[in-house]
């Protein structure tokens, strides 16, 4: 497919609903104007679109958001560059962008370089960095392959965590809280570690100070009955 045969698509899916809650959802988004469509079907739309870096690239300077979010979507992990993603985290803004762009299977989280990535946004003093560089922590959390980080590497992000979370705003705080999530259900020792640090934090409001969102509570992810007896704790 092309830009206008995915942006044909986009229109032939509008969702009017969506459309009149931009004002919403959106209110940070700039000049960027929305067909409206919710996640779970940009994902599906995604999918008949399939991989294709140069149609990603056209895409994200598009000032659709449902065509940016197809963007990051159908992009190629395999030609992702570093200088690519370093142009685009400075774009984020509105909606599920930067939800999109580094965590729930996102392709930037299966590009080579993406251990040595996070690890250095995590460091970062810009915020959307440190929120980009936590959400890929989780992503690589949830790593099962053999050339995965060893231990080591997500202890020392634990304590990371733990020395620079009373600086953080709530929305690094948020993804902090997701990536002791992740790294906390993959054995016992992880586990133990995450736990006093989240136990620390304490739940982290959602939305920001006053919200009507229910806290993330990390501890009870992590002392869930079925994660106990997953991991023999």
């Amino acid at each position: 497919m092309n830009k206008t045969e995915v942006l044909d698509l986009l229109k032939a899916n509008q969702n009017e609903e969506g459309i009149a809650n931009w004002a919403h959802f959106g209110r940070n988004a700039g000049r960027m104007k929305t067909f409206g469509i919710g996640l779970t079907e940009l994902r599906k739309l995604a999918k008949q679109v399939g991989r294709d870096h140069k149609l990603a690239a056209q895409l994200w300077k598009s000032q659709v958001y449902d065509a940016r979010i197809i963007s990051l979507l159908v992009d190629d992990p395999k030609r992702i560059t570093r200088e690519q993603v370093e142009v685009q985290v400075e774009e984020l803004k509105g909606g599920h962008l930067a939800h999109v762009f580094s965590s729930c299977g996102a392709p930037l989280a299966k590009v080579p370089f993406v251990v040595e990535l996070a690890s250095e946004w995590m460091a970062s003093k810009d915020d959307m960095r440190r929120c980009c560089g936590f959400s890929l922590l989780y992503e690589i959390s949830k790593d099962k392959k053999k050339s995965a980080p060893a231990d080591a590497f997500f202890l020392e992000r634990i304590k990371h965590i733990k020395k620079s979370y009373p600086d953080a705003s709530y929305s690094v705080l948020g993804s902090m809280g997701g990536a002791l999530m992740g790294m906390g259900k993959r054995n016992p020792v992880l586990n133990a570690a995450a736990l006093k640090v989240a136990r620390a934090i304490g739940p982290i409001p959602v939305g920001g100070k006053g919200s009507n969102c229910d806290p993330f509570d990390v501890v009870k992810h992590l002392t869930s009955d079925y994660l106990r007896k997953k991991l023999g704790v």
